[in-house]
């Protein structure tokens, strides 16, 4: 490897402004810590996290309304990041699906190095610039969709170019960094900036910087289907039930947003093909298999089952349990 010792030498500059590169004052002895000393450290650090991403709440309230707008618009969202970023990305995406019932395209992940970088690193690829661009693209990105870049360090090429190709290609972006400001140019429509501090391990952003990302990213897609009708109360009811698990849990969902016991909810689900939506507005409207398909069906669906039930609350919330385990 022949890299030119002066690029290294201005990376290495620009790195020495970044908070996540920063030294912290607590861990000059972090490798003489007993084995107690270090996870109290690790945990004192990750109860601050929650402070630094309350700060960045209007930012991230501005990139979930966009994030709605676009899909309502039929538009998709994606990701995009490298290493620890990238995977955060992907996994996030992953779980949409069987979450809220969504076509696996609506939300995308795109990492640099592709699927093979998800279980073996590949950070190397970070610095192909024009690359995020072009992967975005492959992966079916275009004008009206949104693209949330991830990095840490405020200044991944890949992440960073593919922000600015995007933004002139007509599409919606985001920035999310977990450093004061980010690299000037990106010019994104969204700034998400929470500032962590630096790492225990300098430098190691899958620490506080991975679980701030972790957060924001479980934000902007939880809120976003929640706003899209993906839930009754707190019941995610348009989950894919493709487990024993997942289809238990639709019984229980429509158990509680029905009042219903086992065997009605089961006999719902079953008539409905395991549709938990359909279910509900039979037992709970109550309404003919067709009649609750049709009134589903396109927009409609958008609204929620409380809009659809004349803003019926779940049975649940007549008799629950606060987080503390009181009745109410």
């Amino acid at each position: 490897m022949n890299e030119d010792p002066q690029r290294l030498r201005r990376l290495a500059e620009q790195l020495d402004w970044l908070v996540t590169e920063a030294l912290h004052p607590g861990a000059v002895q972090l490798d003489t810590m007993d084995t107690a000393e270090l996870l109290r450290a690790m945990n004192a650090e990750d109860a601050a996290v929650s402070g630094a991403v309350e700060k960045v709440l209007g930012a991230v309230e501005e990139a979930v309304e966009r994030i709605v707008a676009a899909f309502r618009n039929g538009g998709g969202l994606f990701y995009i990041g490298a290493g620890t970023s990238g995977r955060l990305g992907v996994l996030d995406a992953s779980e949409c699906p069987p979450t809220f019932g969504i076509d696996p395209e609506l939300v995308r992940g795109v990492i640099a190095g592709g699927r093979q970088a998800l279980v073996r690193s590949s950070e190397g690829l970070e610095d192909e610039g024009r690359q995020g661009w072009l992967d975005l693209k492959e992966a079916g990105a275009r004008a009206g969709d949104v693209v949330v870049g991830i990095t840490a360090s405020t200044r991944t090429p890949y992440v960073v170019e593919a922000l600015k190709e995007a933004r002139d290609a007509g599409l919606i972006t985001i920035y999310l960094t977990c450093n004061p400001s980010g690299v000037p140019g990106v010019g994104a429509d969204v700034t998400i900036n929470p500032v962590v501090g630096p790492e225990l391990v300098a430098g190691s952003t899958r620490l506080k910087a991975g679980t701030a990302t972790k957060m924001i990213l479980n934000m902007l897609t939880t809120a976003a289907f929640v706003k899209m009708g993906k839930t009754y109360g707190s019941l995610m009811v348009d989950l894919r039930p493709v487990s024993d698990k997942l289809r238990a849990r639709a019984r229980r969902i429509v158990m509680l947003a029905c009042g219903v016991d086992f065997d009605s909810a089961d006999a719902a689900l079953r008539d409905a093909e395991e549709e938990v939506m359909v279910a509900i507005l039979m037992l709970r409207g109550p309404m003919t298999i067709k009649g609750a398909r049709q009134a589903l069906e396109g927009r409609r669906r958008q609204e929620g089952i409380r809009r659809l039930l004349s803003g019926r609350p779940p049975a649940y919330s007549e008799t629950h349990q606060d987080l503390s385990g009181e009745q109410k």
